[in-house]
């Protein structure tokens, strides 16, 4: 049954999640998890029962001004932006969402690889099992969405490198023989996007595309259980892991933390070549501005404070989050 009409609370959703709950509560837990598995069916979407694609309010045009960069965005306040033509802003933002979303996608395929590896170590009988096939299933749709719009916005928008395809196999790996690790990484791409995207919600509702208004409320609706368990899981398994473990994480969380929070708030690299946007401009946007470095800390807060609750920052790695300026 399309939920098209339904009306998606992109606020409020997070008010049917349970509150976290401690590794000793072991009942509760699982009836989080027997809960998010409910919503999985109660609240799904499919990318084209539920996004009228057609729809005359629903087409990209590229000169469309509800395209240009929202205040939200660094780029959008320097005066190399500010001094281009009408359509230029509007191509640069639209350019922007497509390869926003082509890196939502291509985590995407990364978070979807890992939970299968995931799942495949779980015993029967478990409900971690039925929950991973079922954000499995969700982030297929999220993926076709993000794909959909990238081929509609007329950019051919680059995927992965080599060497971002060889990285990605060492993720998967990952959630195979160190779920914990993987589960940081899931939040790690998770976090940020869903700040930006419900920040942009929250700001923008009044000028904000129709299509892309749509994507956003579907995916923060359902992102909303993906972030609840992976938190969940991580309260429970870190301080049950060995020392070694445990140390490994308190390394890796910050650095994994640190350079996905940027694939979603810093334009690429691809996207610096194809408008020629001068370096000068991208420093004084993304390096030394401290509203996106406020952006970028907001955007990691929930997890940061997960690290530090479930004691992974410690007295030696605390320095590692703050050299990259993602420590309050």
């Amino acid at each position: 049954m399309s939920a098209l009409s339904e009306s998606i609370d992109a606020d409020n959703i997070e008010q049917e999640i349970p509150i976290r709950v401690t590794r000793s509560d072991n009942e509760a837990y699982l009836n989080i998890v027997h809960r998010l598995n409910r919503l999985s069916i109660k609240k799904r979407h499919d990318a084209y029962l539920d996004v009228d694609w057609e729809g005359a309010d629903f087409q990209i045009l590229e000169d469309d001004s509800r395209w240009v960069l929202g205040p939200d965005i660094g780029l959008a306040h320097t005066d190399w932006y500010q001094s281009l033509p009408p359509q230029d802003k509007a191509k640069i933002g639209l350019y922007w969402i497509a390869s926003k979303m082509k890196v939502g996608l291509i985590f995407e395929n990364v978070l979807k690889r890992g939970l299968l590896n995931f799942a495949m170590t779980l015993p029967n009988g478990t409900p971690e099992f039925r929950y991973a096939y079922h954000e499995v299933i969700e982030e297929a749709q999220h993926s076709l969405m993000f794909q959909e719009f990238v081929n509609r916005s007329g950019f051919d928008v680059p995927g992965l490198s080599r060497t971002d395809e060889l990285a990605s196999r060492a993720i998967v790996s990952m959630a195979r023989y160190f779920p914990e690790l993987f589960f940081i990484f899931v939040l790690g791409g998770e976090d940020p996007i869903d700040y930006v995207q419900r920040k942009i919600l929250r700001n923008r509702s009044s000028d904000i595309h129709p299509l892309l208004e749509r994507i956003m409320r579907i995916h923060v609706t359902e992102e909303a259980r993906h972030l609840s368990f992976a938190r969940q899981y991580l309260i429970r398994r870190i301080p049950e892991l060995s020392i070694w473990r445990r140390a490994v994480l308190a390394v890796a969380a910050p650095v994994t933390l640190g350079s996905m929070a940027q694939l979603m708030m810093k334009p690429s690299k691809d996207m610096i070549r194809r408008f020629s946007i001068p370096s000068d401009v991208v420093r004084e946007a993304f390096g030394d501005n401290t509203e996106h470095r406020n952006d970028t800390l907001a955007a990691l807060a929930k997890v940061r404070d997960l690290c530090v609750k479930v004691g992974i920052v410690t007295a030696g790695s605390e320095w590692i989050w703050r050299a990259l300026k993602i420590w309050e």
